[in-house]
């Protein structure tokens, strides 16, 4: 089955006009089989997921996402909030531990301190600000408070009286702790990070808001939500909501502070009481989502201005607790495949991508062929990849030359090594790509089944050595090619050991 997603993830924040939003995705890990972090990261590379936040900062996926260039946004679980808010040392640890330790091989670029803290969490409030102040110091002593922005994520319930926009304002009881933590945003250049769920919004307005209206779905003019002081008008919750908390901020006096939306998403599948938690609806608000961010549309108060948004979420979470919408919110299941397939076409130089895992091992453009050369020896050989295929008259002879023979046989070891990315290397001529290079009746590994799963197939150690050369097999387009392959092997054959 081909299906497409379109998840490209650009780079930088949204403080000015001419930078670009971008939308990511949240990982949640409350799955009763949570992927591996190499698999995790395996799917980031193949959808094209550029951006990524994870809700801790557990070791093992800061570890798999290094070196992929990947930005990363971090958090402090709620429940190391107090005992950071109120020691500043405790803060330098967390800081040392968990970012100074990765950074910069891992791409952090943002830290969440807490989620919800002031709606979850309330007993925490008191030592919020100092906990933003904190990880921020602890940032400056190590020279990273300039690639690494500090920010809480609020729940967009913080807002009153949020339509129209122009009236909206914080809930006046949470002042105190909202004015020093704006403060402290706009001096170290942060961005507002909010949760924005119309979803809930929706089920909770009883019939107020038309479904249509939360899910970014086109209306004429007469059906759109119209700010009775400004007459801008709105087609959708979204960016009612955005522009409420810039009203809202600009109530409290701040008016050049970005706003990030930390989680949006709709969820595919819910209980009795929850109709419209379905499979179309959730294609329907996270395709018009994405598209929506990527086109830069930004919103009436802003419009040009787009606003960089994290999907909630990548995977759906069994695990979760609560009705059963809450454990349907995800694009992806625990395989890797997709839940429902976006409905992207037409959202500009987005790249499409299979969403069905299906991922291959290909030569890399501009690699040096004596490289590729050695790299498709060692695959030949100690590799034990079957390179039969590969002999003249066979299915994948044509085109004869390297790059085409490469290609062959680093696939069929990727998949001889269960797609585990640190097999598409090849001493850095190799790179994972979702595009399927079967090619006429020479049909790749990749292709044979839905998780592209060679049957009968074991797979070999990378520490296999030269004299296992039983598997062996003369792939060249002539006896010259067969004498130097020997030669090469004996060269080459433990650089990718």
């Amino acid at each position: 089955m081909a299906v497409h997603i379109l998840l490209l993830l650009l780079a930088v924040s949204v403080a000015t006009a001419d930078e670009d939003a971008f939308i990511g995705a949240n990982i949640g890990t409350e799955l009763s089989d949570m992927p591996h972090p190499t698999q995790v990261v395996a799917l980031l590379k193949a959808q094209q997921i550029r951006h990524v936040r994870l809700y801790d900062a557990d070791r093992g996926m800061l570890v798999a996402l290094a070196n992929t260039g990947i930005k990363v946004a971090v958090s402090v679980p709620n429940e190391q909030l107090l005992g950071i808010g109120q020691s500043n040392s405790t803060a330098a640890n967390w800081v040392s531990r968990n970012i100074v330790a990765h950074y910069p091989a891992t791409n952090i670029t943002t830290i969440c301190v807490g989620s919800e803290v002031l709606t979850t969490l309330p007993n925490a409030a008191p030592v919020l600000v100092n906990a933003l102040k904190f990880i921020h110091s602890a940032l400056v002593a190590s020279n990273l408070d300039h690639q690494i922005k500090v920010s809480t994520p609020l729940s967009s319930s913080l807002i009153l009286d949020s339509f129209p926009p122009s009236q909206a304002f914080f809930n006046r009881s949470w002042n105190p702790v909202l004015v020093p933590m704006l403060n402290f945003l706009q001096s170290t250049g942060s961005s507002l990070m909010l949760n924005i769920y119309p979803y809930y919004d929706y089920m909770q307005s009883n019939g107020v808001i038309p479904l249509d209206y939360a899910l970014f779905k086109p209306l004429p003019p007469n059906k759109e939500a119209v700010d009775s002081n400004t007459l801008v008008h709105y087609s959708n919750v979204f960016d009612a909501m955005v522009d409420a908390a810039y009203f809202a901020m600009a109530f409290l006096n701040f008016t050049n502070i970005p706003v990030m939306v930390t989680e949006s998403g709709w969820p595919s599948k819910g209980d009795s009481n929850e109709p419209d938690a379905t499979l179309e609806n959730a294609n329907t608000y996270n395709s018009n989502l994405i598209r929506h961010v990527l086109n830069q549309t930004g919103t009436p108060k802003h419009p040009g201005i787009g606003v960089s948004t994290y999907i909630y979420e990548l995977y759906n979470e069994d695990n979760k607790p609560g009705p059963l919408s809450e454990k349907n919110w995800g694009l992806f299941d625990a395989n890797g495949d997709p839940v429902y397939i976006l409905h992207l076409t037409g959202s500009g130089s987005v790249l499409a991508n299979d969403t069905t895992n299906q991922t291959y091992c290909t030569a890399r453009d501009g690699a040096d062929p004596k490289m590729l050369q050695a790299a498709l020896d060692w695959a030949c050989g100690p590799g034990k990849v079957d390179c039969s295929g590969l002999l003249q008259g066979q299915p994948c002879y044509q085109p004869d030359n390297v790059i085409a023979h490469a290609t062959y046989a680093f696939d069929t070891y990727y998949h001889q090594m269960r797609k585990d990315p640190a097999a598409c290397n090849f001493n850095g001529v190799a790179a994972i790509t979702t595009s399927d290079p079967s090619h006429g009746s020479c049909i790749f590994p990749g292709s044979l089944g839905k998780n592209g799963t060679m049957a009968n197939i074991t797979a070999p150690s990378l520490n296999s050595t030269i004299s296992d050369s039983s598997a062996y097999k003369i792939y060249g387009s002539s006896s010259l090619r067969s004498i130097l392959t020997v030669i090469r092997l004996l060269v080459w054959g433990v650089v990718f050991l």
